[in-house]
């Protein structure tokens, strides 16, 4: 790496710093702010920037490996195969319903059908950072709307890999052109799939906890980097794009003790790249084709965001959300995402699209961002209620205690005795779960329906009629056993209200993705109580 690189490289971070800073103040997503520095430093702005010698792209690629990487640390195996009904349905229909038409009309306007299709999968990605964000700020990742619009970011995510895998066939160049090939590429690939649980097995009963036990950062980040690396360089061995083996590190290494503070020690590392990667594609954005047909630029913005608005909300709609959240899931899901860059961006360099095709591709994405903030507000608005939480909960919980509902209570300790007697009170049906059947005595007794049994297993809960249930209340004494079993109850009823108890704070946020309504959190209690007292003692002095 020469002078005039490491120049450029630091000029790229200095202005993706500056950048991203002034769009936090004026409350826009920093991906836009990346972008347009790029686009004012590169060949086509101020040219501070031309990496003539292309070291910038090799760094700007690990960013997409880091992207990628984090994604699959957020997924978990148990959760997809949870929801993928609505994974599979809603995000192959949005994908296609927007794919296809733009396909076709992309073959009417001249282009190849190579160029045609890689186009029209590149349009159909929508922005799982900003949309995740937002739905998390708001408390929406858990209710109907958010969760069908988390499944279709899902697929899409998932799909970018495919994706970029289809590239060198649209070209016919690289190692695959022949059908032997092809079958060698997909049999290593299934290989591939076959064997990431096969190595998070391993890794979580002998390597986590010997990490655990250790207790040092420094060697979670070079076990995960090592991790990242090894992973991706087999996979590009093997004739698989590199990317597909970041997701697949990411996918080992997420679902265990250690996954959370993996992510938070590589967060420096992937949001360093990741500016690296968007700024370097600002750089090859070229102003002067804004002049170039505005009037076909302008009708085809706003037709792509009507064609997308579309087909994300009827693929919230066919999985019987009602019609006005599946709108306002639809609104939230127009915008052209960050991964259509990192595609288009694939195509480009592989010779599938010419300079102009990426420069319209990379001013609709850009356009479209920089208008999602608003979006998103106006989706959400359409698709979840205008009261606050604490109101809708209330709400929730007056209709879930109604006196024709019934109510299942799982743990059966002095909590989960003492929330019976309250919904006793209601006049509510009540079954009481509990493995020991000595704790489920006295109630069977009083007359109460009761089950012993796992709550983690579907037939425990059908037994205890969890389909008819309006409110499920979780006391378990264990907060990865309250996890599983709020998994367990969601998968088999995707209405009903789920309270939770659990012991720890930073375990919330993974009873509240596995599906849960409201959590509280002994911790929390505990503090709150001990801060109240201390108060009061000192107002008493």
């Amino acid at each position: 790496m020469d002078s005039s690189t490491i120049s450029d490289l630091l000029i790229i971070l200095a202005a993706g710093f500056v950048a991203g800073t002034l769009c936090r103040r004026i409350g826009l997503s920093t991906l836009v702010g990346y972008l347009a520095v790029g686009a004012i430093i590169g060949a086509g702005g101020l040219a501070w920037v031309t990496d003539e010698k292309h070291e910038i792209e090799y760094l700007a690629e690990i960013g997409v490996l880091m992207l990628l990487f984090s994604i699959g640390l957020e997924f978990s195996l148990d959760q997809l195969a949870r929801s993928a009904r609505h994974i599979l349905v809603a995000g192959s229909f949005q994908m296609l319903t927007v794919a296809i038409p733009s396909i076709l009309l992309m073959a009417l306007a001249g282009k190849n059908w190579q160029t045609a299709v890689l186009i029209g999968c590149a349009i159909a990605m929508s922005s799982t950072v900003l949309v995740f964000k937002a739905l998390a700020e708001h408390g929406e990742t858990t209710k109907p709307a958010g969760r069908r619009a988390i499944s279709i970011l899902l697929f899409q995510d998932i799909a970018i890999v495919p994706l970029l895998l289809l590239v060198p066939i649209l070209t016919g160049h690289g190692q695959a052109t022949g059908a032997g090939d092809y079958i060698r590429l997909a049999g290593i690939t299934m290989a591939l799939i076959i064997g990431v649980p096969l190595l998070r097995k391993i890794l979580i009963q002998s390597v986590v906890p010997l990490l655990t036990q250790l207790r040092s950062p420094e060697l979670i980040v070079l076990f995960a980097l090592a991790t990242l690396g090894a992973i991706t360089f087999v996979t590009y061995k093997a004739g698989l794009p590199p990317p597909l083996g970041a997701l697949a590190a990411g996918l080992i290494l997420s679902g265990n003790r250690l996954t959370k503070q993996i992510d938070a020690l590589v967060l420096p590392f992937r949001e360093a790249f990741a500016a690296i990667f968007f700024v370097s594609l600002g750089l090859l954005f070229n102003p002067s084709i804004l002049l170039d047909r505005p009037l076909l630029m302008g009708v085809g913005f706003v037709s792509l965001l009507l064609l997308k608005t579309v087909a994300a909300g009827l693929a919230a709609r066919i999985t019987g959300l009602g019609w006005k959240a599946s709108a306002g899931v639809g609104i939230g899901l127009c915008q052209i995402g960050e991964f259509a860059f990192v595609l288009a961006f694939a195509g480009w360099e592989a010779g599938l699209l010419s300079e102009t095709d990426y420069q319209r591709i990379l001013v609709c994405a850009l356009a479209s961002l920089v208008l999602t903030p608003q979006f998103l507000k106006i989706g959400m608005g359409w698709a979840a209620s205008h009261r606050d939480a604490k109101t809708t909960l209330r709400s929730g919980l007056f209709m879930a205690t109604s006196e024709s509902s019934r109510a299942v209570v799982v743990g059966i300790g002095p909590i989960g005795r003492g929330v019976i007697a309250r919904l006793q009170q209601q006049q509510m049906q009540i079954c009481a779960v509990d493995l020991s059947p000595v704790n489920l005595y006295p109630l069977a007794q009083e007359g109460c329906h009761t089950v012993a049994g796992d709550a983690r297993n579907p037939d425990t809960l059908n037994h205890a009629s969890l389909e008819q249930a309006s409110l499920v209340v979780v006391c378990v004494p264990s907060d990865e056993i309250a996890v599983q079993i709020v998994s367990a109850v969601r998968h088999l009823n995707g209405e009903c209200l789920i309270v939770v108890r659990c012991r720890f704070l930073h375990t919330i946020c993974d009873i509240e993705k596995a599906g849960a309504n409201a959590v509280v959190s002994e911790e929390a209690q505990s503090s709150k109580a001990l801060v109240d007292l201390v108060a009061d003692l000192q107002s008493t002095d």
